[in-house]
């Protein structure tokens, strides 16, 4: 696990607008997590998980560890959804055009807990980002791992 006051990054899912195909992007553990079914439900004023498109705060559950302490289950809140992406062919280099954007966090607060039950000379601070407004947008490494296949 990271260093306490490090930010945790998580990476996103990116469909394709009406292919709905995995764009290239890599899921981490809590990404992994929070699109396996933790158990939490988006409300899009009624509409379906299944056809919204757009970007959303969305509760979730993980499990927040470091060596020398106990595991402490969290909920938190994290930006979830699909975002609009296109990519057509041009006849001059890069002979691709593209447009990928991901759902990604527009604004987060760090929240920081005690681990439980920590060893001796560990410290016991656990800090994590917190979604307050996410967006379809850019890729950027500061929040999310924007890591390509």
């Amino acid at each position: 696990m990271e260093a306490a006051g490090s930010v945790n990054k998580l990476s996103f899912l990116s469909l394709s607008g009406n292919s709905m195909r995995l764009a290239y992007f890599f899921l981490g553990p809590a990404a992994l997590l929070l699109l396996a079914g933790c158990g939490c439900v988006l409300s899009t004023s009624g509409g379906n998980l299944h056809t919204f498109v757009g970007c959303a705060v969305r509760e979730f559950t993980f499990l927040a560890k470091k060596p020398g302490c106990r595991g402490l289950r969290i909920t938190t809140d994290a930006c979830w959804g699909r975002c609009e992406t296109w990519e057509k062919p041009i006849l001059e280099p890069p002979y691709i055009e593209a447009h990928h954007r991901v759902c990604t966090y527009n604004e987060t607060k760090q929240v920081t807990v005690k681990l439980p039950n920590c060893a001796p000379g560990v410290d016991p601070f656990y800090t994590y980002p917190v979604a307050v407004r996410c967006d379809c947008g850019a890729c950027s490494t500061a929040t999310t791992e924007c890591e390509t296949i």
